[in-house]
């Protein structure tokens, strides 16, 4: 085995802690979007405004969203993976933020009409309960993580592969959530570039988003690994596209 295929097979073994991605730093780019989600979440949250944000993470973002301490006790956060869980247990629920734990993805345990602002970044969307979990007139905000994300890669690793959300399509979504009673205000649909510097920064992606690259193994990925370096010598990079869409909707004074 050489030095570099040694390399692979360590990047496979790291860990993530969060929605970090923070080992990437400075072997991956991507180009902008044509929106700041972040800025869009700041001028629809309020300064009392009881907050939920669905798939926390980490709780990662929330730091962006200008989040004031002195709010968290108006402030909940779902999370449904349980390393992430007990990471938020030791950070953002010490800061007095409601965690509820939601496995399942449907905002179970969330109470209904209680909310004044939902965000959602590259989360679930149980579309309905989100809409029963918002005051009537309450916003939502999201940015998510389109059907055909990474297409491309991912079906060079494997070539029967679909993808594990198809219905995650903007047309699609507002469709559902002008059902569920929302007024869409905004919406948008992009795709990114995506470019890696070294190949090792590839395994660490595709171990780490398993929904993407089902089955993922550097051993039996080995060929197709050193097709990539042939390519990353040639070029410098090897580029995929992001699928992304935004929504910022508003539930109606009445919603069935």
């Amino acid at each position: 085995m050489t030095a570099l295929e040694r390399s692979w097979f360590e990047e496979a073994q790291q860990s993530m802690h969060g929605w970090d991605f923070s080992h990437l730093a400075g072997r991956w780019q991507t180009a902008d979007l044509p929106w700041d989600y972040a800025a869009l979440v700041r001028e629809h949250l309020s300064a009392d405004d009881r907050w939920l944000d669905i798939d926390t993470g980490g709780g990662e973002l929330m730091g962006r969203f200008n989040h004031q301490p002195a709010l968290t006790a108006v402030t909940a956060v779902t999370e449904g993976w349980q390393p992430n869980i007990e990471l938020l247990k030791q950070t953002v629920v010490k800061k007095g933020i409601t965690l509820y734990p939601d496995a399942a993805e449907q905002l179970t345990a969330v109470p209904n009409s209680t909310f004044d602002i939902v965000t959602n970044s590259h989360g679930a969307m149980p579309v309905k309960r989100i809409a029963e979990v918002l005051k009537p007139g309450g916003r939502f905000a999201t940015q998510q993580v389109g059907a055909t994300n990474n297409y491309a890669l991912s079906r060079f690793f494997d070539e029967h592969y679909e993808p594990a959300y198809p219905d995650n399509q903007l047309l699609t979504v507002m469709a559902q959530m002008q059902a569920a009673g929302f007024e869409i205000l905004r919406a948008e649909q992009a795709y990114a570039a995506l470019s890696f510097t070294d190949i090792g920064a590839i395994v660490y992606y595709a171990t780490v988003i398993p929904w993407e690259f089902p089955n993922f193994d550097v051993a039996r990925m080995l060929p197709k690994l050193h097709q990539l370096q042939s390519l990353l010598t040639i070029n410098g990079r090897v580029t995929t596209f992001e699928d992304r869409f935004m929504i910022i909707a508003r539930k109606l004074a009445r919603c069935d």
